[in-house]
């Protein structure tokens, strides 16, 4: 634990946010996290003349860290840990809360990227400080779970392992879990419903957030993606397209796929759903229903952050 004494500090203003006092939550052992963390995160923070309070975490200690540091009613909480305590952090803080700063500490950092662009966390923290703007995000919940970049339901979230091997050079291991993921391709699809339409179904359904999708501008609705592939052939071109997205072009465009925009939807299966949400794998029921959220949390970030394509982050 690093703290930073909160009294006689002056405030600090951005063009639309007035600093006084921060928190933040970092993991050391996170992916680009690292040890000396904590003392960067005073050293730009007093930079700028402001208050900062830091609380590091093990991973079991990150949810009550949080729930402190938000429950403290900061100005600014800074988060600098993997994907999922970045979407805790805005679960946690909501629409009402105290703004929050998800910096890319983790290995995928599906939301940081989303947000800040292909920032360091150092770099992103410090234009914030300087120049941030606060923006209302808006998301998607199916069922309990929410999502602020993208849910993938079906057989393709089993695609998550394969790609990132495949990012990462290891091309052995991106063919072996690509392996298994085409194994349970076809098993038993998915049924759903969009806006109270007709029942279909698909190999797959994704839900894109307004947050990174090319064709929403408005809030208004998530970007509905059906993945219907005819066979092996068309699964294994749509896989690829999805893994070398930032080689060959928006996989969005296969005739394997299609979209719409969607404000709520039904999903179901035979056994169970696997979703790939922000990143983060899970098992549903059987059953799910999912709903847009137009005002979810709060962030503060430099304005117009350089986001990454849709494909390059959400493509399973």
């Amino acid at each position: 634990m690093a703290e930073e004494k909160l009294a006689g500090r002056p405030s600090r203003s951005t063009p639309h946010a007035r600093l006084r006092r921060l928190e933040a939550v970092i993991n050391p052992a996170s992916g680009h996290v690292g040890p000396h963390s904590a003392e960067q995160i005073e050293a730009i923070a007093a930079e700028f003349g402001i208050a900062v309070r830091v609380a590091e975490a093990s991973p079991r200690d990150i949810a009550p860290a949080l729930k402190k540091a938000i429950g403290a009613a900061p100005d600014l909480v800074i988060i600098v840990a993997g994907d999922g305590t970045a979407r805790m952090a805005a679960d946690l803080a909501g629409p009402e809360g105290p703004l929050i700063a998800p910096l890319p500490g983790g290995t995928m950092n599906m939301l940081p990227r989303a947000i800040y662009g292909a920032r360091s966390w150092q770099d992103a923290l410090r234009e914030t400080l300087a120049h941030g703007e606060v923006r209302t995000v808006s998301g998607g919940q199916i069922d309990n779970h929410t999502f602020y970049v993208a849910a993938i339901i079906g057989s393709p979230a089993l695609w998550a392992g394969a790609r990132e091997a495949m990012r990462f050079g290891k091309v052995g291991l991106a063919v072996s879990k690509a392996r298994r993921a085409l194994a349970h391709a076809f098993s038993t699809g998915v049924h759903f419903s969009l806006d109270g339409g007709p029942r279909e179904k698909a190999e797959a359904l994704t839900l894109i957030c307004p947050l990174i999708s090319r064709t929403m501008e408005d809030e208004t609705a998530l970007e509905a993606i059906v993945l219907d592939p005819h066979g092996a052939g068309e699964a294994v071109r749509l896989a690829l397209k999805t893994m070398l997205a930032d080689v060959i072009g928006d996989w969005r465009s296969d005739p394997a796929v299609r979209a719409q925009p969607c404000r709520r939807a039904e999903v179901s299966t035979r056994g169970r759903l696997p979703v790939l949400l922000d990143g983060e794998p899970e098992w549903l029921g059987s059953r799910a229903e999912i709903r847009f959220r137009p005002a979810a949390f709060r962030v503060l970030a430099p304005p117009l952050a350089a986001q990454a394509a849709p494909e390059a982050i959400i493509a399973p």
